[in-house]
């Protein structure tokens, strides 16, 4: 599979050509979008999220929107309204930016949750509802959320429900110094210059068919029960109060097999789950008030549970 692989391959080192100093976020990023999930990026601001999502549509060749959101966004501000026109008599649809492969939803959290939820069905079933119509949406669909793990004025934390829709949570921190005087140096030639002068390196038909193929990837059932292990082994587990759901179990087996694609291989192994476990589990542990007082975290907890449970051989 080495050959076929070489397209999302090609993706992740050219998003790394712009995103200095964040290579493991961009390979769980990539990892997501070849799995049909959807991601949620957490970082303090400055750190390249927004263009992240927008060098990913770039270089995929995708329909690309950006929506801000704020405290008056209304559904249909993402989903689209009806107009009624006086001429024909009858009321037109028109469209709302979540028509599109690449959707950057940015300061998630800065919306009420009647707005957050207008985004459950797009991100699960792909599609939208709009005046008891149903319209699907572009494929593929991908949804890359942002937030501020440090400012919580004036913000509505994702409730469990919507965090679930998340195949993963991926984590931006600060670039090292080495990355962090590329990214001066590369400053002068400007973003937008740079973008006009790299071409893309896949297109969306060709990204629709290796997911397709990641589907194919085959998983042992030893890799299903390690899998299974890690999830249940969550619930009971010291200073969790809601460990992962049955949902966690297949987002981590999807995102197992989008590993083990760009490895060049048609079938899992157990170091694909050790690679992906974090991002996929961490937003799906609710800590304890214990936890939370002692300062615990979810990674932490993640980090411990992996070393408890037994990979298979």
């Amino acid at each position: 599979m080495d050959s076929e692989a070489s397209g999302s391959t090609l993706l992740i080192e050219q998003l790394q050509e712009v995103i200095f100093g964040q290579e493991e976020a961009v390979r769980q990023l990539v990892i997501a979008l070849l799995a049909g999930g959807h991601v949620l990026l957490e970082g303090v601001p400055g750190l390249g999220k927004t263009r992240l999502a927008r060098s990913l549509a770039h270089f995929v060749k995708g329909e690309y929107r950006r929506i801000q959101f704020t405290p008056d966004l209304m559904p249909s501000d993402i989903l689209g309204n009806a107009v009624f026109d006086v001429h024909g008599g009858s009321f037109e649809v028109h469209q709302g930016p979540i028509f599109a492969n690449i959707l950057l939803a940015d300061e998630i959290n800065r919306t009420p949750p009647k707005t957050q939820a207008a985004l459950l069905e797009a991100m699960e079933e792909g599609q939208v509802s709009i005046y008891g119509s149903t319209y699907p949406l572009p494929l593929p669909f991908f949804v890359v959320a942002t937030q501020n793990p440090i400012e919580y004025e004036g913000t509505y934390p994702l409730p469990e429900a919507q965090l679930d829709r998340f195949l993963m949570m991926v984590s931006l921190g600060y670039p090292n110094e080495e990355a962090e005087q590329k990214m001066l140096m590369e400053h002068r030639a400007g973003y937008a210059q740079y973008l006009e002068r790299t071409s893309p390196v896949t297109d969306i038909q060709s990204l629709h068919a290796e997911i397709r193929k990641v589907q194919q990837v085959r998983a042992t059932a030893e890799i299903m029960e390690y899998i299974v292990r890690i999830t249940r082994f969550s619930r009971g587990f010291e200073g969790v109060l809601l460990g992962a759901s049955p949902r966690a179990a297949t987002a981590l087996l999807d995102a197992a097999r989008a590993v083990a694609y760009l490895e060049g291989r048609d079938y899992t192994v157990p170091d694909d789950v050790l690679e992906i476990a974090l991002p996929v589990l961490r937003h799906r542990l609710i800590l304890d008030a214990n936890s939370e007082v002692e300062g615990i975290r979810s990674d932490d907890i993640v980090a411990n549970i992996l070393e408890q449970v037994e990979a298979p051989r």
